[in-house]
């Protein structure tokens, strides 16, 4: 036993062995694997949710796939027979001619009509959709003298469509395009330059009271901006308003003492004795 521990062509054996063992797992690893399960061929997995059934089907085929309807759930977001998930998921990379199983929504969306949104503010016309079981889309803003103000609606007022779809608005931005002469609103009363400011496609800003002992209340003293003579529609004007001062509290007098030192006795009344 100990010529054989000592033995250098026993040693080469177990080595050469193990040299052997490890060339053949490199070789299942990198050629043989790879050739049986078409390691070099790959096929991105289009993704098919938000499609209806024959949608879905169709792009699967055409990319070489096939499918399988795994199951359902339901999903207001989703019309009926609409791909609500998938696996493998899209982008993914993967074997031609691989199943790919799908999950279709099994219950009738329940149609909505669509409100008029037509001049409401953007929250407001939120509000109205997410109550009608409806949401907001995409947003876009053009120039309008009327501030976060809904100027169109991608799909019109009154048509019906699935609970859960989506709305595009156009939104006023507050800019109009065309440049106003500003009126002439100083020493005019606050309800007169207000009706000034809005005859003239202008909007009231902040409004700032001043004290002031020799202008009657509700004057307009200043305004701002007033560094140009023109100025873009739908721009807030702020103002400074002439307010009575506060009334100062009134003094409180001080008791009167009466000095009776020198008085006749004899004319003080019965109570003073």
């Amino acid at each position: 036993m100990k010529a054989i521990l000592t033995d250098p062509k026993v040693y080469i054996f177990i080595l050469s062995l193990m040299i052997v063992g490890a060339g053949a797992i490199f070789a299942v690893d990198r050629l043989i694997m790879p050739v049986y399960t078409n390691h070099s061929e790959g096929v991105t997995v289009p993704d098919v949710t938000h499609m209806s059934i024959e949608e879905a089907e169709e792009t699967l085929l055409a990319h070489g796939f096939r499918f399988e309807i795994e199951g359902s759930r339901a999903h207001e977001a989703f019309p009926a027979d609409y791909v609500v998930d998938q696996s493998p998921e899209g982008e993914n990379l993967v074997k031609p001619n691989r199943r790919i199983y799908l999950t279709i929504n099994d219950a009738e969306s329940e149609m909505i009509e669509v409100p008029d949104l037509s001049n409401l503010s953007l929250r407001n016309a939120e509000i109205q959709l997410r109550n009608k079981g409806l949401r907001v889309g995409n947003i876009n803003y053009e120039s309008e003298r009327f501030q976060n103000t809904v100027l169109e609606q991608s799909v019109a007022a009154g048509r019906e469509v699935n609970r859960g779809a989506t709305i595009d608005l156009v939104i006023s931005d507050g800019l109009g395009g065309r440049l106003i002469q500003m009126p002439e609103i100083e020493g005019l009363r606050l309800s007169e330059a207000q009706a000034e400011l809005q005859n003239s496609d202008l909007m009231v800003g902040a409004i700032q009271f001043q004290e002031r002992a020799d202008v009657e209340p509700n004057i307009v003293l200043s305004y701002s901006p007033t560094d140009q003579d023109s100025i873009r529609e739908g721009t807030e004007i702020n103002l400074v308003v002439s307010e009575q001062p506060a009334d100062e509290d009134d003094e409180v007098e001080e008791g009167v003492i009466v000095d009776t030192t020198d008085v006749d006795p004899d004319t003080l009344d019965i109570d003073d004795q």
